[in-house]
């Protein structure tokens, strides 16, 4: 609950963005040709139900599993892989060897994650034993004289260029067990209550990570649309194109910071 109104915030900066770069330069987003605006009556609905009806489906199965409480985020995959086997049989594309390559697909990835978390945990385990949190702590609060605000700018400022060489499960696994004990523990005065520093400091976190997506040269989204976009459109035009997405990003970061209740608002209304 707490990640919805940030999610929508940035949304907003994204719609704004494109909507007032259109209006200031409308040779970048052209009209879609009259022929495929104009659709006959008796072709939009079949349209509709083919084309928009079933990935709205799918997202609100997935989604609404996990903020109506039926599922946890990790349920919601099963959720989301019942969803896709109903799309898949009701199109007629559900057959064996469909199955049998999905299923080989999803384990090489899931082998990953679990690989990637095992030895991120041995690492968290070995760091902690061995008081490696105390070390942090005294070098960057006692030594360098940050208090909770440096602090936790520090973090966002690390994680913000870690996102340009790790993706965001990685990133996840090494920061969130080094540096969350420390930030729950600070005092951030009037600004909020201690007891919703842990939510909203996750929170900040989730949305600075939305950067690791888009900033080169190993960002996800990327290679996504350079696998998507003509053959004439260069990788470097992409990365110059992400530019103004990724200070959006850092500009949603800092409203949460400033306006807190962005992101404990929601959350509080719905479970006090």
């Amino acid at each position: 609950m707490a990640a919805v109104v940030p999610g929508l915030t940035l949304a907003t900066f994204y719609l704004i963005y494109v909507a007032t770069l259109a209006a200031l330069k409308p040779h970048l987003a052209p009209p879609l040709p009259s022929h495929l605006l104009n659709i006959p009556k008796g072709e939009m609905a079949p349209l509709v139900a083919r084309s928009f009806l079933p990935p709205v489906f799918l997202i609100s199965l997935i989604k609404g599993s996990i903020l109506f409480g039926f599922a946890t985020p990790s349920e919601a995959g099963a959720v989301g892989a019942f969803g896709a086997t109903l799309l898949a049989a009701a199109n007629g594309r559900l057959s064996k060897s469909t199955l049998v390559g999905v299923c080989h697909s999803a384990a090489r990835t899931v082998s990953m994650i679990f690989f990637i978390v095992v030895s991120a945990t041995c690492f968290a385990y070995v760091y902690r034993s061995l008081g490696g949190d105390d070390v942090i702590e005294t070098l960057i609060i006692e030594k360098a004289g940050l208090g909770p605000w440096g602090m936790l700018i520090l973090v966002m400022v690390i994680v913000f260029f870690l996102g340009f060489f790790l993706d965001f499960l990685e990133i996840t696994l090494i920061v969130l067990p080094v540096f969350t004990p420390l930030i729950i523990q600070m005092d951030f005065g009037a600004h909020l209550p201690h007891a919703d520093i842990k939510f909203w400091f996750i929170i900040l976190l989730a949305v600075n990570l939305q950067t690791s997506f888009l900033t080169p040269p190993f960002g996800f989204a990327l290679f996504y649309m350079k696998g998507i976009a003509p053959k004439e459109i260069k990788i470097q035009s992409i990365y110059k194109g992400i530019i103004p997405f990724v200070i959006l990003q850092a500009m949603g970061v800092v409203t949460v910071m400033t306006f807190p209740q962005v992101a404990l608002w929601l959350m509080h209304t719905a479970y006090g």
